[in-house]
């Protein structure tokens, strides 16, 4: 069982600066990890994720703004988020994807989730 805990988000003005961070209580390795978001009405979208090669992806709208990283030894991955726009407001979910070898199937987990809000 793989336990997220998440850290960060808040209220910041539109061009501020937030950071995010998730750490993965599990003993064992995470494959790969990265970040959400759900905007109200909308569906959760891909922000940011990061293999345990370090190979990133981001969504286009992020690109150039947003920054993750991550710390294999420690299993936590961190979210830069600079230049914030009001359209980055959503709930910001840790998503952490593992491979089960015995299913053979790559399971997910979650953490619960933390608000961003971009406002003057």
């Amino acid at each position: 069982q793989v336990q997220l805990v998440e850290s960060g988000g808040g209220l910041v003005q539109p061009g501020g600066s937030l950071r995010l961070s998730c750490a993965s209580t599990s003993i064992f390795s995470i494959d790969a990890m990265g970040w959400y978001r759900q905007a109200p009405g909308k569906q959760r979208e891909l922000v940011a994720s990061v293999t345990s090669g370090g190979s990133t992806n981001y969504a286009d709208s992020v690109k150039g703004r947003f920054t993750i990283s991550r710390d294999n030894a420690k299993d936590t991955v961190t979210l830069q988020m600079n230049m914030l726009k009001p359209e980055d407001t959503a709930v910001y979910y840790c998503n952490a994807q593992k491979y089960d070898a015995l299913l053979r199937i790559t399971k997910d987990y979650w953490g619960q989730g933390t608000q961003v809000t971009v406002s003057s």
